[in-house]
């Protein structure tokens, strides 16, 4: 049984191939990923955290289980908020192939389900990324962009403009735009063209009557139906894509607007599969397009399966 520790996995996960792979993954009637199961756990004197279980196979292949933990407190004490473990196993024998540290497969297969959204939605012709939040998805969600769009300019937002400085001068190492952190009670959404927001908030940040004509929004921080990264406004005045449908209906940023009556199922235009068959998906230059992600445990197996060499 081998471990790839999170260098081994970074290097394992380049942009170009592991988009490739989950576009072909996507399409894959081999490939079967159910639905997560979430459980609550009590911290004693903190928050809740919540476990999420997540299976995926491909017929005669691999088998993966990706345990994700949320800790709400951890940023407090400087640790992650999102800890994962990932097992491999032979989906023909059962035998444990191969082990993971999560956190950095998690990170990069997350910014690449964004990214291949991302590709078919964002307008041809759009300059200016915002990222809102500083935590470790963050910056990949900006190179994860950056590879699929050259924006001239990126932004990041945070809480705290200190961690929005540090996480601005991280990536302007390694982007080829111009970085800058920006301040301000709310992230500046009426200046982007693209907005990634990967937050663990439960209060909306990116407000329908600040996006412009044309935007895209990318949702990625509101995996329970407790927390939520747009209003209402948002939702129901833009075209909705999701990664899951099954899954991200639970996400807070549709869960609420669909227990209120403010949109309907239907409303949702599609799913990643059906994003990664349609050369390109955005209707007009003026259309508003969100994409709600909260994971599902085929991108895991696609970047599984990258890291073990299968």
């Amino acid at each position: 049984m081998q471990w790839f520790g999170d260098t081994e996995v970074a290097a394992a996960l380049p942009w170009a191939a592991l988009l490739s792979s989950l576009e072909e993954a996507l399409v894959d009637d081999d490939v079967v990923a159910p639905q997560r199961t979430a459980h609550q756990i009590p911290v004693p004197g903190g928050s809740d955290a919540t476990m999420l279980m997540k299976p995926a196979w491909r017929i005669g292949d691999v088998l993966v289980v990706k345990v994700v933990n949320v800790h709400p407190d951890n940023g407090a004490a400087g640790l992650p908020m999102v800890n994962a473990g990932v097992l491999l196993f032979d989906a023909s024998t059962g035998v444990l192939r191969a082990a993971c540290d999560g956190n950095e497969l998690t990170t990069r297969r997350t910014a690449a389900a964004s990214a291949l959204a991302a590709h078919r939605l964002v307008r041809p012709d759009a300059e200016r990324l915002l990222v809102v939040g500083t935590g470790a998805l963050a910056p990949r969600l900006a190179e994860a962009h950056c590879h699929v769009r050259q924006y001239r300019n990126v932004t990041v937002w945070g809480r705290r403009p200190e961690a929005a400085a540090a996480t601005a001068q991280e990536l302007a190492a390694v982007l080829d735009s111009d970085v800058t952190a920006a301040q301000g009670e709310l992230p500046p959404v009426h200046e982007a063209d693209t907005v990634t927001c990967a937050t663990g908030s439960t209060t909306p940040l990116v407000l329908g009557s600040a996006v412009k004509p044309g935007t895209h929004v990318d949702l990625v921080g509101a995996f329970s139906p407790t927390m939520r990264e747009s209003d209402d406004d948002l939702i129901s005045h833009s075209q909705v894509w999701v990664d899951t449908l099954e899954d991200a209906v639970l996400s807070g940023d549709l869960a609420a607007p669909l227990a209120a009556g403010k949109i309907a199922r239907d409303h949702i235009q599609g799913d990643l599969a059906d994003l990664a068959r349609a050369t390109s998906a955005r209707r007009s230059d003026s259309d508003v397009t969100v994409f709600v992600s909260v994971g599902t445990a085929l991108e895991d197996l696609v970047a599984a399966r990258l890291v073990a060499g299968s």
